[in-house]
C-alpha cells in the first residue's frame, strides 16, 4: 500500500521537472515503470524499485558545472534525484569529506597507494548524512511534513539532527541495545525516538507495517529508492578528488549492500557520461563475521543471501537480512573483486591500527574495513600494487564499548618528575 499526502500543485515531482533528471522508479528484476513516488517495491514482483533518470539531463553535467557547485554533496545535483529547488532542499553541508592519503597503513600493509575516503567528517559523523539529505529533500518534494526510520544508529543521528535543522517531524526506531552514544546522539535533538526489543531486522519490519498505516516518509522504507542515491556521491567524490580518474581497487563496508551497490552504479555513470576516462576497477565488500550473510554467500558461490541473526560488535552492520545482498554480490563478481568477513578480535585490532598509522579513529565499521583489507591482501584477492581506496563511514567515538579495556593510559603515576622518569617515558 503507497501513501502519499494532499499536496499542492507547486510541491511534489511533476513530469515537466526539467531541472531534476529522475523521471520515474523502475524495477531492478522486471523493468516495471512508475511515477517518482513514495514507493520502494515492485507490485508485479516484488523486487525493490530504483531511480530512472532521463539520460539528455545528465548530459547537461559537466566537470565545470560540478566544479562551480557548492563544496559540499549538493555540487552533484545534477545526478540525483532531489534537492533541485534550493528553498525546500534539506541539508546540514554533508558532502565533499577527505580523501586521505594513508602511506603508513599501505606500508605496514605492504600496499603500495592507499587512500581513506573519510566520511567520519560529515555534520554527524557518518556516511548517514548524505543519503538522508536527498531523503528528506525527496520527502519535502513529496510533501511530507513526518520522517521516520529504522536505524543501527547512525541513520538515527542523521534522520532526527536533520529534521530539527529542517523542521520536520522526526519518529526514529532503534534496537534497544544500541551503542549509548548513538542513543544520546539522536535523542538530543528532541525528537521521537523508540527503542525496540529486538534486532534491526525486527525493526525494520516494524517500520514496513508502520509504513502502510502512516502518511510519513520512511527514509529507508517508502522513500529508499530517493535515500539510496546519496550513497552514489562517495563514489562522485572520489573520482574528483583523484584529478577525475577511477581508483583501481576499492573497499566498502556493508549493512543492507546499498552503499556498495551505489559507489559501482556512480562509477558505472560517470564513465557513461564521459565525465572519466573507462578503466577497469574492483569492488570489495567488509562483513564481520558475527553478521555475515553476503560474505558467506560469495564464499559458497551462490546467488542466494541466507539470512543470519546479527551477533557482532560492529551495530552499525548488523543487518541479518541485506535488501542489497544479491546486488553486491553480482558487483563483486562482475568487476573481478571478492566479499569477506572477519572476527571481532580483528575489527578491534584494525580500529587501532587506523588510528595509530594514519590518525584517523574510525568506529567499528571502519576496523571491519581495514581488517577486511588485511584479509583480502593476505589471501591474495587484492593486489597491493593497485592504487585502492577503503571507505571510513563513521567516527569511533560512536562506538567506544568494544575499546573500553583495551585501549588505556600507558601508565598511571604520582604528579611528579622522578616517578616520570622512573616509569621509562623520558626515553626515546
Amino acid at each position: 500500500m503507497t501513501l502519499a499526502p494532499e499536496r499542492s500543485a507547486q510541491s511534489g515531482f511533476t513530469s515537466d521537472d526539467t531541472a531534476n533528471p529522475a523521471v520515474a522508479l523502475s524495477c531492478r528484476n522486471c523493468g516495471a515503470i512508475y511515477p517518482l513516488a513514495p514507493s520502494h517495491v515492485c507490485i508485479e514482483c516484488f523486487a525493490p524499485l530504483e531511480i530512472s533518470y532521463d539520460e539528455d539531463r545528465l548530459r547537461r553535467v559537466t566537470r565545470a558545472s560540478i566544479e562551480a557547485g557548492p563544496r559540499n554533496l549538493w555540487r552533484y545535483v545534477g545526478l540525483l534525484p532531489a534537492g533541485h529547488d534550493p528553498a525546500r532542499r534539506v541539508s546540514l553541508g554533508a558532502g565533499f569529506t577527505p580523501l586521505r592519503p594513508a602511506p603508513r597503513l599501505a606500508a605496514e600493509l605492504g600496499m603500495k597507494t592507499l587512500w581513506v575516503k573519510d566520511d567520519s567528517a560529515n555534520p554527524t559523523h557518518s556516511f548517514k548524512d548524505r543519503v538522508v539529505s536527498v531523503a528528506l529533500s525527496a520527502a519535502r518534494d513529496l510533501g511530507f511534513t513526518t520522517v521516520a526510520c529504522a536505524s543501527t544508529g547512525n541513520l538515527a543521528h542523521s534522520v532526527a539532527a536533520h529534521a530539527a535543522h529542517a523542521g520536520l517531524r522526526s519518529i526514529v526506531l532503534v534496537p534497544h541495545d544500541l551503542e549509548d552514544g548513538k542513543t544520546v546522539s539522536t535523542a538530543v535533538y528532541g525528537g521521537t525516538l523508540v527503542a525496540v526489543k529486538g534486532n534491526y531486522d525486527d525493526v525494520n519490519k516494524l517500520c514496513s507495517q508502520l509504513a502502510d498505516e502512516y502518511e510519513w516518509a520512511f527514509v529507508n522504507v517508502n522513500v529508499r529508492p530517493f535515500y539510496a542515491e546519496g550513497s552514489k556521491t562517495l563514489g562522485y567524490e572520489v573520482a574528483e578528488q583523484l584529478g577525475w580518474r577511477l581508483p583501481e581497487q576499492v573497499v566498502v563496508p556493508i549493512a543492507s549492500g546499498s552503499l556498495l551497490t551505489k559507489i559501482d552504479k556512480a562509477f558505472r555513470e560517470l564513465i557513461k557520461l564521459g565525465l572519466v576516462e573507462e578503466t577497469p576497477y574492483k569492488v570489495f565488500g567488509a562483513q564481520a563475521a558475527g553478521c555475515n550473510p553476503v560474505a558467506s554467500a560469495f564464499a559458497r558461490g551462490t546467488d542466494t543471501v541466507a539470512p543470519v541473526r546479527p551477533s557482532t560488535i560492529a551495530k552499525s552492520l548488523s543487518i541479518g537480512n541485506p535488501a542489497d545482498g544479491p546486488y553486491a554480490l553480482d558487483v563483486a563478481r562482475r568487476t573481478g573483486g571478492a566479499i569477506t568477513d572477519v572476527t571481532d578480535d580483528e575489527i578491534v585490532e584494525c580500529m587501532r591500527l587506523l588510528a595509530r598509522t594514519e590518525g584517523i579513529f574510525g568506529e567499528t565499521a571502519g576496523g571491519v574495513t581495514v581488517a577486511n583489507l588485511r584479509r583480502q591482501l593476505r589471501e591474495g584477492q587484492l593486489d597491493p600494487e593497485a592504487e585502492t581506496v577503503i571507505y571510513n563511514t563513521g567516527d569511533g567515538l560512536k562506538t567506544l564499548d568494544p575499546l573500553v579495556g583495551n585501549a588505556l593510559p600507558t601508565a598511571t603515576i604520582p604528579p611528579s618528575l622522578s616517578a616520570f622518569e622512573a616509569a621509562g617515558l623520558g626515553d626515546d
